[in-house]
């Protein structure tokens, strides 16, 4: 067997203990360094991914996949990793302490979702999404001497431990019927028209409950506004954007390689959660006063969107969830990276604190406005464009009604956006002064906003990268 087929794997470990062993070395006033430090090792680890380029292989009888679809998010997520690393020191440096063992296991989450996209096992799925949930949960409760962070890691490992129990009785009602755990043999025993009986239905359904808990689908979506409140700013953003992408990421692989033959049994489950989803999440993100909160239904509402993908499942849905995905990441990002730097300055995450913004920092106001209209949909944005490439793949799948319950709902979340946007524009600032942005988050802000707009406006060469690795889901 090559191990060199391995590398990006075993160079973020190598990376993450590194970083560690580095910790214990370094004085406390130069603990940043261990963030450039660990961006600048997943800055290489991207390049010598890319030697893999046009590898394809099923190791170990298929528990790890080398294809195109694996190597797209490693990618992805190797990316997220450096833009969290460095959006991050300023606010750990005032916020937290144990700086190394806070960097260490951002990577160890980076590597559970690396090995999660490579999966083509239900067990080595499974391992997988719990390194990634142990990794969460103590850096969701990291703000040691934050009531709100405490309540956060207690909420985040109880609800995620019953989540995670549903998820592997469900997986193992499927490898008792199946008899086997691998995902294309499964497909095989689904698609050989025996009567597998009612169990296979419980255990879908079981496998779905699991994973509405890693993505914060509706009605397993209760954690998500606590957790998102108390966690430490740069972890609410990591859980928003990439936990949700892997799960994601897993989820598509899972069903459109394992359960295909069973679409018919899952798909209307999977529509009725989509709908409920995106509405209980727009609507109730309306009447909220802090800004984590708002995004949290947000990104409960964004998830009722890609679920809309999943019950439409083809080749073109699934490059339209991988499309909303990466559009929805550079977006919310560029969110959370602005809420991070006027945290930064400021300490307060209220709605009301954001008035008169746009006087004090255009920057920041600007990045949250631009990102807000996004997430909306509104044209030359990153989420318009990925919005309608997905709703027109349900619409030739004959999901008409969710396509138009997803566009009103499109509508509301535009409303709760606006009242952020209105207390930052016509709202005159509470306190005087401009805000100075640190050069590193004013980088990091300028280039997620190039993003917005390119993946709005010329999203061509995106959608061929996704489209080169989807096609792997549909041999």
């Amino acid at each position: 067997m090559n191990l060199w087929l391995f590398l990006p794997e075993f160079l973020v470990a190598g990376l993450a203990f590194l970083i560690l062993g580095t910790d214990l070395v370094l004085p406390p006033a130069r603990k940043s360094l261990l963030a450039y430090g660990g961006a600048l090792g997943l800055g290489g680890i991207m390049a010598a991914t890319l030697t893999l380029q046009g590898e394809e292989a099923r190791l170990y009888g298929g528990l790890f996949l080398v294809d195109g679809y694996a190597l797209f998010f490693k990618e992805f997520f190797l990316l997220l990793g450096i833009l969290i690393l460095l959006a991050s020191v300023e606010f750990v440096e005032k916020n937290l302490s144990h700086a190394g063992e806070y960097y260490g296991l951002i990577l160890f989450s980076v590597l559970a979702m690396m090995l999660m996209t490579a999966s083509g096992e239900l067990l080595t799925a499974y391992i997988s999404l719990e390194l990634l949930s142990f990794c969460l949960y103590i850096l969701a409760s990291y703000g040691l001497h934050d009531p709100r962070s405490n309540e956060a890691g207690v909420k985040f490992i109880l609800l995620g431990a019953f989540s995670s129990a549903i998820l592997l009785y469900g997986l193992s009602l499927v490898y008792g019927l199946a008899g086997t755990t691998e995902f294309v043999a499964i497909a095989g025993v689904l698609g050989s028209g025996e009567d597998l009986g009612p169990g296979l239905l419980v255990g879908l359904v079981l496998v779905i409950a699991g994973f509405g808990f890693k993505v914060a689908a509706v009605p397993f979506h209760m954690w998500a506004p606590d957790v998102y409140e108390g966690a430490p700013l740069p972890i609410t953003a990591y859980l928003s954007v990439a936990s949700k992408a892997a799960a994601f990421a897993l989820l598509l692989r899972l069903f459109a390689v394992a359960f295909m033959p069973a679409m018919d049994e899952w798909r209307g489950i999977m529509a009725g959660l989509a709908a409920v989803t995106m509405t209980v999440g727009n609507l109730v993100a309306i009447p909220q006063r802090n800004i984590k909160r708002l995004l949290a239904y947000s990104s409960i509402g964004q998830a009722g969107y890609l679920l809309v993908g999943l019950a439409a499942l083809s080749p073109m849905a699934s490059s339209g969830m991988v499309f909303h995905l990466a559009g929805f990441a550079v977006t919310n990002l560029a969110a959370f990276v602005a809420i991070i730097a006027y945290y930064n300055l400021s300490g307060k995450e209220d709605i009301p604190d954001y008035a008169g913004l746009a006087e004090r920092s255009p920057l920041l106001a600007t990045t949250l406005a631009v990102a807000f209209f996004s997430l909306a949909g509104l044209p030359f944005f990153a989420g318009f464009t990925t919005k309608f490439y997905l709703f027109a793949a349900a619409a030739r799948e004959g999901l008409l009604w969710l396509v138009a319950l997803a566009m009103v709902n499109s509508l509301i979340s535009l409303y709760y956006y606006l009242l952020v946007i209105k207390q930052m524009y016509m709202v005159p600032p509470s306190e005087p002064g401009r805000l100075r942005v640190p050069g590193l988050l004013k980088g990091i802000l300028v280039l997620l906003l190039f993003g917005i707009v390119i993946i709005g406006i010329y999203p061509a060469p995106l959608l061929e990268a996704i489209d080169g690795a989807t096609r792997f889901l549909f041999p």
